[in-house]
């Protein structure tokens, strides 16, 4: 059998976005703090400390972190500090790339875009290009069971572990250790739970709770459908609004304006438009397939509120500074939402395959 020396994580999706939204989180952050402090410089006697160094030491923080520290909350914590450090290094690049070191260069904007939108192609293409291997299986079950060391081992990933060992290699000894393992380990006792673990458990449970009602998809579908319609007219307002004075929006001519600006629209302004669009398309595509699969409709929504950090957020941020950090925040709440929301799913499905194979499996016997 051929050696596989790169062993892929599962966890590549959260932990790069998390890396990204981290990133985005932290050019906006300084864009608008900049702008609201006029621009003021540390340093003095004809030095600039320019924040690309801060961005750097952030950077090295994360590789130490990651290098130097087991366990997933080193991995969560070195995507955060990696992805902070690489938005203020990637906010100035505008420097870099003029002979005047200009940091208002436009075009600077575009560039980070592209930079955002491969990293994260590229880490979407290496999580489900090829599919993964019975030893990728095996070794990101292990990864699971570092929590067994810890105690902190809780349900949920007992069963992600053992769905993960259903898919390994079962002749390797490995596999029926490990199983052996976790059937026997002590999961998280719920008698003395910390804060978090309480509100953990807390949220799950209401989860599980609400998730079969009909009102649950009735307020599901109006939230979305709500934030697409406020996300239109939000970009409608910044293209044709912003800039205008009071009387000026309530002149009956404004119409006329409107369409006559239709023709005059910057490529920047289109761009805004369209992402707002496809946005709303996977609105539209989760909405329509939330009641035949909760896990593809969240996906849907989940690519949504993506293109929204990614995309759509330049652009306002571009046009509107406050009002965009503000949007932003919100985003990325619905973000964490429907990742919690997309692992309970999962787990779910998992529980669920393996109920059914073990039935197959009696009844095979029998």
């Amino acid at each position: 059998m051929r050696r596989q020396l790169l062993i892929r994580n599962f966890g590549i999706g959260f932990y790069l976005e998390t890396f990204l939204v981290a990133a985005v989180a932290a050019i906006l952050t300084i864009r608008l703090f900049l702008s609201l402090t006029g621009y003021p410089q540390l340093g003095g006697s004809g030095l600039h400390v320019a924040h690309v160094l801060w961005g750097g030491l952030l950077m090295m923080a994360s590789i130490i972190i990651l290098l130097s520290l087991l366990g997933k909350a080193a991995e969560f914590l070195g995507a955060i500090t990696g992805g902070i450090g690489f938005g203020v290094f990637i906010d100035e690049v505008g420097k870099f790339v003029t002979s005047d070191n200009d940091y208002f260069f436009r075009p600077s904007v575009a560039i980070m875009y592209v930079i955002f939108i491969l990293l994260f192609m590229a880490g979407r293409a290496l999580q489900t290009r090829g599919g993964f291997s019975s030893r990728e299986y095996l070794l990101n079950a292990l990864h699971e069971m570092e929590e067994v060391a810890l105690d902190n081992l809780d349900e949920e990933e007992q069963q992600r572990a053992l769905a993960y060992l259903e898919k390994s290699e079962p002749a390797n000894p490995l596999v029926a250790a490990l199983k052996d393992s976790l059937a026997q380990a002590n999961l998280c006792e719920r008698a003395r739970p910390g804060l978090l673990a309480r509100a953990k458990v807390l949220v799950r449970t209401f989860y599980r709770r609400i998730v079969p009602s009909r009102w649950f998809t009735r307020a599901l579908v109006a939230f979305f459908i709500g934030q697409l319609i406020f996300k239109l007219l939000y970009v409608f307002v910044l293209i044709f609004f912003v800039g205008l004075r009071r009387e000026q929006i309530l002149d009956y001519h404004i119409l006329g304006r409107v369409a006559g600006q239709m023709s005059q629209l910057s490529a920047f302004d289109w761009a805004g438009i369209w992402f707002s669009l496809l946005s709303g398309f996977f609105v539209l595509c989760g909405v329509w397939s939330l009641r035949r699969s909760r896990l593809f409709a969240y996906r849907m929504f989940e690519r949504s509120i993506l293109v929204s950090i990614f995309l759509s957020q330049v652009f306002a941020f571009y046009k509107e500074q406050f009002s965009a950090l503000l949007g932003l925040l919100f985003n990325i709440v619905i973000l964490l939402a429907l990742r919690f929301m997309i692992e309970r799913e999962k787990t779910a499905a998992a529980v669920a395959s393996q109920k059914v194979e073990a039935t197959i499996g009696a009844t095979t016997e029998g």
